[in-house]
């Protein structure tokens, strides 16, 4: 949460300026001597390690931190550390045990913690170690991913973040195909300067990836002391296939299967698309919608059958029937799509129960192609809110009415959207689902995932194999196969007197052979190959489709089954997974370490670690919440009590205005005050993404006390633009403004369209806008003839709350979490508070630790939080100066700054 609280003065520039300099020095003195990743690539399948060493080699202890970014689709399997010659060593268990053997160590100032960042496809492992002067410190991180085959070729992708600049730095990717490599490309993503330094040497079956600038190379500019090496480092291949397709690789007792023609004409494909035109959709990402939606429909041929259907709390259809992608019925759909303005709910089982029917129709009347594919492809951004809004009945509803040959596609756009639910009913209807992040390149997003699935090859293929010669096998049965992909199964090589396994693909009548010990002979004479590639392949794919079905599970049974099976599986096979954790202990196992695999929450991010353990806790609703109906279950969970989690999860603003920032990440609260004058108006969040504003406008007290007239927020506004809705709260009235003015005093819970109004009479009041965006403003009366204080507000706004990438505002700006480190914590003039250098988006600040109120729990004495104050109206803490956030009227967006 975010709060705003009492003011304290700031020391001179002089003061400020020599503790920068002291800080700069400090930095200095944590030295990255070596950064090294390796990434060994062997039929499909890598391991990548990260290794560091650094050293603080100043005269005070420091806090060093290890950051590493990850795909999401990665499992970590192991990390080591060694701090002056002392080894920490990591492995994988069950989440439980590793928790109890946790706790039952002291950390010591260390943690450790997986972070699903907001971004398309990375997430971060994080750690950090307090280390005395003089101390060496050696990080070195592992995981294992499965290359995907999409659009030709496969992506290997390497996140660079070394911070700094680094004497020994270099990266390796060591690529092993046993059929022949056809190609290897090294896109320049990482910057102009980097051109020509990436060097590559292939061979038939090998390929080698080196890039190792050195100290000079590595500078932003000659004389700069920033590395310019902050990006994404990757490499594309894709390998030489027989004409038949398939191929068939034996090692390790172990099988792996890859199949992916590529002479093969498209089928037909029928497709409907379900659009969700709801409020929420407003701006960008209908912008970006209908954008790719000029493309896709560009793509469709005479061949090809489509119609379009959008929703909101309504269901239209831009045609009752599918039509040929004719060029004049593609241009009418494109016209259609153009004038289509969001507004109001979502009804989703009503559009996808229509869009079935429509299929349903051209097939039962013979209209189309017996051959070919038939589609959903779904686009929305939210839960439903229209109709039937339980999501386990929508789920049954479709999986009910759909044929066996139609393919249900799900993609969902932005961080407020229950991706899960999309993934389940996708999953469950032959289809798949993905993410699409609402920023400048979501138009390209939705356009790549349709091109993944819009060159339809083959139908119903199965990969089978001779009784008794395999067991344990993956998913060997595939509805469709589409032009770029490819399949893959795995499993176990059963004791055989033959020396070959034989594998047979109906749909195209393929045979394959595999040699038992000829991989496993060739891959001993590699030096950079990953011999245990199979084992580990078989076990990754079996993991990822058992999470699946997992989500899946009928009865409570069936899913602890599962849930046994992906246990003894990860920890087997040493990977972290959503149910085992990471326990880094030391050599006697007195200090241990912790890391969690995050679950991938609503909104795409997550809190990341406590200060303690980086247990991932959902909390129960404050008790300010004013509750009307009982939350489902996944949101009134509470995490173990030794999970050390904090619990003030708010940014406040309240009194003088004193904002009072949470930053789960760094488990601290930052603070600052506003001086500015009354009458204006600041912004606090402003959304355009999402539509929602919430500003605050000031009002002075009776007169000047101690040379100072305090400010504090007299009205506060929350407006959300696509429904036109303005709630505007003052010390003495709520007025609601959607078209007309309503006067609101004594509601428990008021209903207009996505927003819910709750008010507590002389106590407070709470907005919630489409159940993801969250405001609460409290009342703080004072005596009526108190010669200088006057009736305030206070606003408490949670920080998970879901907005899109485009927020901002002195609040809202704060949804992205910014780096912040603190050190060099010494006495302050005031003996009672303590001084330090805090280093944040750039800016070395001299912060001063106290206290401010926390009033949710106590009305008239408030609570004591902790936090760092930042001097100078949040100078350096916040982007820009406080001015830039004065807007000219209650329900103005913030201009960019």
């Amino acid at each position: 949460w975010h709060k705003v609280q009492n003011k304290q003065r700031s020391s001179s520039e002089k003061g400020e300026n020599s503790q920068k300099e002291k800080s700069l020095k400090s930095e200095n003195f944590i030295v990255l001597t070596s950064y090294k990743v390796e990434s060994r690539i062997t039929s499909r399948f890598a391991h990548t390690t990260v290794r560091s060493s650094v050293v603080n080699s100043g005269s005070k202890a420091q806090s060093i931190g290890f950051n590493v970014q990850i795909p999401k689709r990665a499992f970590i399997t192991n990390f080591t550390m060694n701090v002056n010659g002392i080894t920490f060593v990591g492995s994988v268990k069950e989440k439980t045990v590793a928790r109890n053997l946790y706790a039952q160590a002291r950390a010591r100032g260390k943690a450790a913690g997986i972070v699903r960042a907001n971004s398309q496809d990375m997430e971060t492992f994080k750690t950090e170690v307090h280390v005395p002067p003089g101390s060496n410190i050696e990080f070195e991180l592992h995981y294992q991913e499965m290359m995907h085959r999409k659009l030709g070729f496969y992506e290997h992708s390497l996140y660079l973040q070394p911070g700094r600049l680094v004497p020994q730095f270099q990266v390796d990717v060591y690529i092993f195909e046993p059929k022949g490599i056809s190609m290897v490309q090294t896109p320049n993503s990482l910057g102009e300067q980097f051109a020509g330094m990436i060097k590559v040497t292939s061979s038939k079956e090998k390929a080698h990836v080196v890039f190792k600038p050195n100290l000079q190379q590595q500078r932003k500019c000659d004389n700069c002391t920033g590395s310019a090496i902050d990006g994404v480092f990757t490499v594309k291949y894709d390998v030489t296939r027989d004409s038949n397709a398939g191929e068939l690789q034996v090692s390790d007792g172990h099988f792996v299967q890859f199949f992916a023609p590529s002479n093969l004409s498209p089928l037909p494909k029928n497709i409907v698309f379900v659009i969700d035109v709801s409020g929420s959709m407003w701006g960008v990402k209908m912008k970006q919608t209908v954008e790719a939606m000029q493309a896709i429909l560009d793509d469709l041929t005479i061949d090809d059958h489509f119609s379009i259907i959008d929703f909101n709390h309504n269901v239209r259809c831009w045609s009752e029937e599918l039509v040929a992608g004719s060029s004049i019925q593609v241009a009418d759909a494109k016209k259609y799509i153009q004038n289509i303005k969001p507004s109001g709910g979502t009804n989703i089982n009503e559009a996808l129960m229509r869009a079935v029917q429509m299929l349903l129709k051209a097939s039962n009347q013979g209209l189309i192609d017996p051959r070919s594919v038939s589609m959903i492809i779904l686009v929305s951004d939210g839960d439903p809110t229209v109709g039937e809004i339980k999501l386990s009945t929508i789920q049954k509803n479709v999986k009910r009415v759909m044929r066996e040959e139609f393919s249900l596609f799900s993609l969902g756009i932005g961080f407020d959207v229950d991706y899960d639910f999309l993934e389940r009913i996708a999953i469950d209807n032959r289809g798949m689902a993905q993410r699409i992040y609402a920023n400048h390149d979501a138009a390209e997003q939705l356009r790549t995932f349709y091109s993944q699935v819009s060159s339809p090859l083959l139908r119903r293929i199965a990969i089978q194999f001779p009784e008794d010669s395999v067991s344990e096998v993956t998913q060997n049965r595939f509805d469709k196969y589409f032009s770029g992909s490819e399949l893959v199964v795995a499993g176990k090589v059963l004791p055989s007197e033959s020396n070959t396994l034989t594998s047979f693909t109906t749909a195209s009548a393929v045979s394959t052979e595999g040699d038992y010990a000829e991989l496993d002979t060739e891959l001993a004479k590699q030096q950079h190959s990953f011999t245990g590639f199979a084992r580990q392949m078989w076990a990754y794919i079996t993991i990822k489709q058992l999470i699946s079905e997992r989500s899946l599970a009928p009865t409570a049974a069936k899913k602890r089954k599962i849930t046994q099976r992906i246990m003894s599986l990860a920890v087997e096979h040493q990977f972290v997974t959503p149910l085992t954790a990471l326990l880094v202990e030391s050599e006697d196992a007195k200090e241990r370490l912790l890391a969690d695999s995050p679950k991938d929450p609503k909104h795409g991010c997550c809190s990341g670690s406590s200060g303690v353990a980086p247990v991932h806790v959902v909390y129960q609703p404050p008790p300010w919440v004013q509750m009307t109906t009982p939350a489902p279950p996944s949101q009134v969970v509470k995490g173990p009590e030794d999970a050390g989690c904090v619990t003030s999860v708010s940014h406040p603003v309240d009194n003088d205005p004193h904002f009072i920032v949470h930053l789960p990440r760094s488990n601290m609260d930052v603070c600052f005050n506003i001086d500015s004058t009354p009458g204006h108006i600041l912004n606090l969040v402003s959304d355009s993404g999402t539509g929602v504003v919430v500003n605050g406008q000031l009002i002075g007290s009776k007169r000047i006390h101690k040379s100072k007239l305090k400010t504090y927020f007299g009205t506060i506004s929350v407006y959300y633009l696509p429904d036109g809705i303005s709630v505007t709260i003052s010390t003495d009235s709520i007025a609601l403004t959607d078209g007309r003015k309503t006067f609101l005093s004594h509601v428990v819970m008021f209903l207009c369209f996505s927003v819910r109004i709750s008010i507590v009479k002389n106590s407070h009041v709470t907005i919630i806008i489409n159940d993801n965006i969250q405001v609460m403003v409290l009342l703080h009366r004072v005596w009526k003839k108190h010669p200088v204080n006057v009736d305030f507000l206070g606003i408490y706004i949670p920080n998970d709350n879901q907005y899109s990438p485009l927020v901002h505002g002195l609040i809202g700006q704060f949804s992205r979490e910014p780096d912040v480190s603190v050190y060099d914590m010494h006495e302050g003039v005031d003996p009672l508070k303590k001084e330090a250098t805090m280093d944040v988006k750039g800016n070395k600040l001299l912060v001063t630790r106290g206290w401010q109120k926390d009033y949710r729990h106590d009305k008239r004495h408030g609570s004591n939080i902790y936090c760092w104050f930042i001097h100078n109206s949040g100078k350096g803490f916040i982007d820009g100066h406080y001015t830039d956030y004065i807007v000219p009227n209650l329900n103005s967006f913030l201009q960019a700054l």
